[in-house]
């Protein structure tokens, strides 16, 4: 994900109102949330009611309908569409659970994108979103360094700039972060 000040430009007048600015940035981005989504998406059972395409819209229609945001660049647009993204498939997966009263769960893969080294099944987003909220509780920038990176799909560059820390401390954080997630999953499993 390349810096683009053109992005960024359009996200700071859309965010000052510029009906036009959203209009030009949406097909700039478009590409960007479907890749984010289809990251998501890859994790999820096969024949899972939302797809890709449906992800990126809801949480479009999500991000448009907030109002004077103070963008920062692409990178904080985008990390914030993945949180929103996630925010969606949480939501479905709880719902979906409350309908069948414990039944199936939506389950993603987080072993392969988090590169724990002894490789675990499929862990619960449920599970994942309660683990990276107690996270967040106790970590918060580590949590943001999950998000960013997980999610967003941000290299260790751009998460240092979003964050205004060093590359090192984003480092330090995310293998922290890992580690924590994969010890907290492990057990939410083994329970």
């Amino acid at each position: 994900m390349s810096d683009s000040p053109d992005v960024t430009q359009l996200l700071v007048a859309w965010s000052h109102g510029d009906r036009e600015a959203l209009e030009s940035l949406t097909p700039l981005v478009h590409r960007e949330l479907h890749r984010i989504a289809a990251r998501y998406m890859a994790g999820e059972r096969a024949g899972h009611v939302l797809q890709a395409t449906a992800l990126v819209n809801e949480a479009y229609i999500r991000l448009v309908e907030w109002h004077n945001v103070d963008w920062q660049n692409r990178a904080h647009f985008f990390g914030l569409a993945a949180k929103i993204m996630r925010r969606i498939l949480v939501d479905f997966a709880r719902t979906r659970r409350r309908a069948k009263r414990g039944g199936t769960d939506v389950r993603v893969s987080l072993s392969e994108a988090l590169d724990v080294p002894n490789r675990t099944p499929s862990a619960d987003l449920v599970a994942l979103e309660d683990a990276l909220t107690e996270l967040e509780t106790l970590f918060p920038r580590h949590a943001r360094v999950v998000e960013l990176r997980f999610f967003g799909g941000l290299s260790l560059d751009e998460t240092a700039h979003v964050l205004d820390v060093s590359v090192g401390t984003v480092r330090r954080d995310w293998s922290i972060a890992q580690a924590w997630l994969f010890r907290q999953l492990n057990r939410k499993l083994e329970c």
